[in-house]
Formats: C-alpha cells, structure tokens, sequence
C-alpha cells in the first residue's frame, strides 16, 4: 500500500485507507428470443457458466434468477484481477444461450474493506505527536497495521467472499453518498465519518448469521460508489436490513440508492482461495 501524500492530521478532506481483495463484475441479462432463430436454444446453463468461465481460477461466478424484475438473470463473477474479470466476461459471452440474452446493465468494482477507523486514529496520534498525515511514521504504522488488518478472518472473508452455505437467495443494489451543498459525505470530518460507519457497521452486526453483505468499491469504474451484494435464506431479511441501515444516520442524511435486483442462486458454485 503506498501512502498518501502528506497533510494536516485532521483534514477534513482527508479519505479513509481501504483494502482491496477480488475484482467483481454483476452482469444484468434479459431473454430476447427473437435475437435468435435457434428455437431450441437453452435460457442460461448455470452449471456449464460455473464451470467454463470459473475453470482453474481464483474466485468464481454465479447465476441468479431474477424475480420481479423486468430483467432475467444477474450473474456475478469474483476474480483476482481486472483481467481475469475481463477474460470471465468474454467467456460468458461465447457460450451458445448468450445469443438470446441482452445486456441490461453492468457493474464493475473491487470488493472493499474500509478502514475508517483505522485511519482516524492514525491521524488522532499523528497530531498529538506534532506531525502529519502521510508523513513517515504515519506510512509505517500504516503499513503495518492494514497488513494486520487484511491478516485476520473478518478482513479476508470480506475481501474474498464464499456464497455462504444454504444462503441461495441474492440481492444486488449500486449505492453512492451525497455531495449536496447541505448534505457533503465528503465534506465531513474523517472523525465525523468514521464515527457514522461505526455506527452504520453495527447495524449490519445484528443480522450476523442471517444476512452476509459484500461490499465492493466502485469509484472510478462506474458513476456509482459502490456496490452491495446481499445473500440470505429468507428474502424478507433483505427488506429489514436495508430498512434499518437507512434509518441510520448516514444513510437517512448521505446515502443514494439504485436499482435493487432480487433473485435466487441457480446452482451451488465452488471458491479458490487465494
């Protein structure tokens, strides 16, 4: 991790250190027959797109059927570069059934574990100490704390995510936070942030065991933010979650929603690990 240039402790403008982990790439398909004359054509094979775009890589990918969606399906791929995302994409799209599908809309990001806290606090004793952020003892403490970070289970299973056993239901939505004049994610101080998502984080906590999130940082691959990839037993819980986590402050003041796509999972898939 390279450090960020140098800059008064407290910055208001200072962002968050993150960790990245596998490349994501949701894909949104409908069915058009009439973009084939193939009359026998299959829909979507989701044993044959396991197996021939995930073959003998890290990470995997996976269909869902959409329910209640004007669009068919949403197959999601996990990888471990931008590459080899890119090379899932071609080979998806050179199965024989693709010829029958649209694309309807496409989400590239990273998968993403903010450290918030982390960062504030480094900053905190940056200024006690009379330095700054980015300065040399700023970049060693961070280097070796976001390594320990990345180490532990919480950091790696969000960074490199399994479909969690029995969890076949998905649900997919891009989110952003609000740069309006009187509600500025961006403007806030990095201790005013980090306090929200911790506040934010705890919310998600109580669904521990019922709900597995995935977050995947998308700035500077798409116009929205990031992405959030949600896998349950019960639907309903998708509902409950999200209504909670938006009368959390930092949703209720700085979050903006897109399309929610709700499906369930079409096979079992299999993880390489890193």
């Amino acid at each position: 991790m390279e450090p960020r240039e140098t800059r008064p402790a407290l910055s208001i403008a200072h962002p968050p250190e993150t960790l990245e982990g596998w490349y994501a790439l949701h894909q949104i398909f409908s069915v058009v027959p009439e973009l084939t004359n193939d009359v026998s054509l299959p829909r979507v094979d989701s044993t044959q797109v396991a197996a021939t775009i995930g073959e003998g890589e890290e990470g995997w990918s996976a269909v869902a059927r959409l329910i209640g969606s004007k669009s068919d399906y949403l197959v999601v791929h996990f990888r471990s570069s931008l590459d080899a995302i890119g090379q899932a994409q071609d080979r998806l799209a050179a199965l024989p059934f693709m010829r029958g599908l649209r694309t309807d809309y496409s989400f590239l990001s990273v998968t993403e574990a903010g450290l918030y806290h982390l960062t504030a606090k480094l900053a905190r004793e940056a200024s006690a100490r009379g330095g700054a952020v980015g300065d040399a003892t700023y970049a060693a403490d961070l280097v070796a704390r976001a390594a320990a970070e990345r180490d532990t289970q919480h950091i790696r299973r969000r960074l490199y995510p399994t479909v969690p056993e029995g969890m076949s239901y998905v649900c997919f939505y891009p989110m952003s936070k609000r740069r309006n004049p009187d509600q500025n994610w961006y403007g806030l101080s990095l201790d005013e942030r980090s306090r929200l998502m911790q506040s934010h984080g705890m919310t998600g906590r109580r669904y521990a065991g019922r709900v597995v999130q995935v977050i995947s940082g998308a700035i500077g691959f798409d116009a929205w933010e990031w992405g959030v990839t949600l896998f349950a037993r019960d639907p309903l819980d998708f509902k409950k979650l999200v209504t909670d986590m938006r009368f959390d402050e930092v949703s209720a003041k700085y979050a903006d929603f897109g399309d929610f796509y709700v499906g369930k999972l079409m096979t079992e898939t299999s993880t390489t690990l890193p």
